[in-house]
């Protein structure tokens, strides 16, 4: 059974499959037989466990926990206290890897792509330059894809699971318009991370120009990390590579420091606060008016 257990977990990490190895850490009573044994648990309901906890009534609770610790990515100890006798078990959670999709394979990307292989990430590096997109400029990365950028992130939403809570797209083309492209693509996938280069102006006149010609919800941008990455004053490539890096960390991580991008939001938020008042006031003033 053993055998079958690794085998198991091995397979997940193949598929890139997010499952928990479940095992009895301590148990008195009826419970005292269990010790040591486990099992792999996967998080959709419909999927039986793979093992023998030796439980009995007790194996839901301990399944339905088992899965809220694979949704927060974390290892868990639960302890459980019945009339029948006490038990632990520790949930030691193998998430997904999580995706890094770099739109663009220029100097910046290189090092980001070693970066982020090295913290154990999923890494495809896109761009539409056959030159540029080659696996011997990227040696760590997963998959190197070369292609016009739009079509090739539609086609690889179609080839791989949808872009979701697992994956992170950094747009870092050649050129602004190619990365206005890539994010009109995926701004409305659920994914954890969406960063895009640029200068504050630059970024603040491309949000306003889309809104006007694209008519697209100024809300919708508060969630694009631009300009991207954490402030450590970085010049280099490889240093920026590493302050982008840095972000994508503190978001998959829940980590406290704020990024570039949060200025910007904020005084995003704030104009569209101030026209909703003006709008507000006006509406206030015809209404006294017309009385």
């Amino acid at each position: 059974m053993q055998e079958r257990l690794l085998k198991t977990l091995l397979d997940a990490i193949e598929k890139r499959e997010a499952v928990a190895l479940v095992t009895v850490t301590a148990g008195d009573g009826v419970y005292g037989q269990a010790v040591g044994k486990n099992a792999v648990i996967w998080p959709e309901p419909e999927r039986r466990l793979l093992g023998e906890l030796g439980l009995g009534d007790q194996l839901k609770i301990v399944m339905r926990d088992a899965r809220l610790a694979i949704a927060r990515k974390r290892h868990q100890h639960y302890h459980y206290e019945e009339e029948t006798g006490r038990f632990s078990v520790f949930v030691e959670v193998q998430a997904r890897p999580p995706h890094l999709i770099i739109a663009g394979a220029g100097h910046i990307a290189i090092p980001l792509a070693s970066i982020a292989k090295t913290c154990d990430f999923l890494v495809t590096v896109i761009d539409d330059r056959p030159q540029y997109a080659h696996e011997s400029r990227f040696p760590s990365a997963d998959r190197v894809v070369a292609g016009p950028f739009r079509p090739t992130l539609v086609k690889l939403r179609q080839d791989k699971e949808a872009f979701d809570s697992d994956t992170y797209i950094v747009l870092v083309t050649r050129g602004h318009q190619h990365d206005i492209d890539c994010l009109l693509e995926v701004l409305d996938d659920p994914v954890a991370y969406l960063g895009m280069i640029g200068s504050q102006r630059r970024i603040r006149a491309v949000f306003e120009l889309l809104e006007k010609e694209q008519m697209i919800p100024a809300s919708k941008f508060d969630r694009v990390k631009a300009p991207i990455g954490i402030d450590i004053g970085a010049i280099t490539p490889a240093e920026i590579a590493v302050c982008i890096m840095a972000e994508i960390i503190c978001i998959l991580r829940e980590g406290p420091l704020p990024g570039l991008s949060e200025q910007i939001q904020q005084d995003r938020i704030e104009r569209r606060n101030r026209a909703k008042e003006r709008l507000t006031d006006l509406r206030s003033k015809r209404t006294q008016t017309g009385r």
